[in-house]
């Protein structure tokens, strides 16, 4: 699932000379990671209130179908955030301990870019692309 980024955050600008994942790196994915946190928790929050208010029983069956399986893909989106919200933890757990930012395969850095785009990515480029041929021969 696609890490849905904050974009009233700006992706950070280097500084000449600047280290790889300092700590103003790391408050800028940290402030990322918890602005996405906060929005997935806010959709979860909203849609139990949602379904709370529309627990409607309807006698026609169609009508009672199409609630249910409305209310199945609702909660199947909603679990997909759970967890989301957990590797967002994880990544938090990863900044406090220094370990943000670096492949969990080789140990190389992954990049300020791909942790751009992806907060949540935990593999380099290369290690990932590996995995994905990897995943797409054992397919076959």
């Amino acid at each position: 699932m696609p890490v849905q980024t904050n974009k009233s955050v700006a992706p950070y600008k280097l500084k000449k000379g600047e280290a790889y994942m300092s700590a103003g790196q790391l408050d800028h994915f940290r402030t990322i990671l918890n602005d996405i946190k906060l929005g997935l928790s806010q959709d979860i929050d909203r849609t139990v209130h949602t379904m709370q208010d529309e627990a409607t029983a309807f006698a026609d069956p169609n009508d009672r179908a199409s609630q249910e399986s409305d209310m199945s893909l609702e909660l199947r989106n909603r679990d997909r955030e759970r967890k989301l919200i957990k590797k967002i933890d994880e990544m938090l757990g990863k900044i406090e301990s220094g370990d943000y930012g670096y492949c969990d395969k080789c140990g190389i850095e992954i990049g300020l870019n791909r942790l751009e785009a992806r907060p949540t990515a935990t593999l380099c480029i290369d290690c990932k692309t590996l995995e994905e041929i990897r995943e797409k021969q054992m397919a076959r």
